[in-house]
């Protein structure tokens, strides 16, 4: 899968600051899932673009799954489309490898980084449960023209009709930590594929509504895009949904630690038998520490579930 940002900002080849990746280099990180790769296909003083590349290797892919307790046909895990399309895993992405870009952050160029300027984010393979229509209306709303291409099932067989995958652009002239911010929350599977590749929590809402910043409350999909963001877990929706109706309801330490939490965890799966020690450590936390000693004594592996 890939994400291409594009400047016409003069000098172009500016958007290296920002972004804190050399335009003279290839850059690969390691993930979970595969490899990470940020690139520059061109990088002129009238034009500069930069290139995110996700290799998914679709073995490692099935290993950081297990332990979630995934639903879906026998061989769903082997037979999906999540190495070839913009899903959460370019959420993440985003998030680890444009992490400074995200906040606003420019020691070369700090006055570049609060600056609109324009830009040009073209995603190649979109899955949108939805329709063409429901990406017009997500992102037109925030001030972005947008043009998508639709593909057909099999172009070998048109009958078969049209498929929920498209190319996505979007052009604007805004501050780039908007437009990841934008990307960051409305590319993610749950809203346009209405899935996601990790367990979602209380944290999940701190994110949405810190992302969302500005935006979100007077968004006309606002439930629509805390209900997929969400995983369709209602009552974390609703959460999420009462803080933004009412903003002076956030308390601003708590929201400060859990930033801290999701930077130190960032989309970090949570397995079947953590998800039982959360649960067992909110139910009883003044016997949490002698629960826990327990756990590790017993030779059962299960023996913390007993009465």
């Amino acid at each position: 899968m890939q994400l291409t940002i594009t400047t016409t900002h003069v000098p172009a080849t500016d958007l290296g600051y920002l972004l804190h990746k050399n335009p003279e280099r290839v850059h690969s990180f390691s993930a979970s899932f595969g490899r990470i790769y940020v690139f520059y296909p061109e990088a002129r003083a009238e034009r500069c673009t930069a290139a995110l590349l996700l290799d998914v290797d679709p073995i490692a892919l099935i290993r950081g799954q297990r332990g979630q307790g995934n639903a879906g046909f026998a061989l769903e895990q082997y037979v999906n489309d999540r190495p070839y399309v913009a899903s959460s895993l370019l959420s993440v992405s985003i998030s680890d490898v444009f992490s400074t870009a995200m906040g606003g952050r420019s020691k070369d160029r700090p006055e570049l980084a609060e600056a609109s300027i324009p830009l040009e984010a073209t995603l190649t393979v979109v899955p949108c449960r939805g329709g063409e229509g429901l990406l017009h209306r997500l992102f037109e709303h925030l001030g972005y023209a947008v043009e998508v291409a639709g593909h057909a099932l099999d172009t070998a067989f048109p009958e078969w009709g049209p498929s929920p995958y498209y190319t996505l652009t979007l052009r604007a002239t805004t501050r780039l930590r908007d437009l990841l911010a934008h990307l960051y929350v409305y590319v993610l599977v749950p809203v346009l594929d209405d899935d996601k590749h990790y367990w979602v929590g209380d944290d999940e809402v701190a994110k949405l509504l810190r992302h969302g910043e500005g935006w979100l409350a007077a968004h006309p999909e606002r439930e629509l895009i805390a209900a997929r963001y969400l995983k369709h877990r209602r009552s974390l929706a609703a959460a999420a949904l009462e803080r933004l109706a009412d903003p002076d309801a956030l308390d601003p330490d708590a929201a400060a630690e859990e930033h801290e939490r999701e930077e130190e965890t960032v989309e970090r799966p949570m397995n079947l038998h953590a998800q039982r020690l959360s649960a067992v450590k909110a139910v009883r936390p003044s016997s949490w520490a002698t629960w826990s000693t327990a756990a590790r004594a017993s030779s059962t592996r299960y023996a913390w579930c007993s009465p």
